[in-house]
């Protein structure tokens, strides 16, 4: 009964963030809204892929297991190098915030896969994520807690996104 109680309290306290994308200024604003009684709370992003492509089998001449792996499948990316996010720019650093904090990360356009090739690829690539959601998981930490991993769908109309829900500006 105690380890119901305790999975109920943590359900209680999942954060509750929002997330935004200004597509002018390249830029996915992060907003923790509470509660409050988690402290401090660590937020790692990382970009996921429109699609689980792992049980795809790769086709003869195409790209490796590993170069679809490594390719961002959606619209968007971090930064590399900028704001903590790896070389890929699939993750961010962690981002330490309080109730009521906001911050920003830069995010760039995804890079085409190199099989993609010439201007026709690159056009048949952007306009593949013109308008895709941008799909992620918020990885949170907060002292004394057990950790949380949350889902957002980010859409590039500039609506904020809520833990698995879009809500309005």
């Amino acid at each position: 009964m105690a380890q119901i109680e305790r999975d109920r309290w943590h359900n209680a306290l999942t954060p509750q963030l929002r997330l935004k994308l200004e597509q002018d200024k390249q830029m996915l604003y992060v907003r923790f809204d509470g509660p409050s009684q988690l402290g401090r709370l660590h937020v790692r992003l990382t970009i996921r892929d429109d699609f689980d492509r792992t049980r795809v089998p790769p086709l003869a001449g195409g790209p490796t297991t590993d170069e679809i792996a490594r390719t961002i499948w959606g619209p968007y990316r971090f930064r590399p190098g900028v704001d903590g996010a790896d070389q890929d720019g699939r993750t961010a650093a962690a981002l330490p915030l309080e109730a009521g904090d906001r911050t920003r990360l830069a995010v760039d356009p995804t890079v085409r896969p190199a099989w993609y090739e010439g201007v026709e690829g690159e056009e048949r690539w952007r306009r593949q994520y013109r308008t895709a959601t941008i799909r992620l998981w918020g990885d949170c930490e907060a002292e004394g807690h057990k950790p949380w991993r949350l889902s957002f769908g980010v859409t590039q109309d500039g609506r904020w996104a809520q833990t698995g829900r879009v809500v309005g500006s």
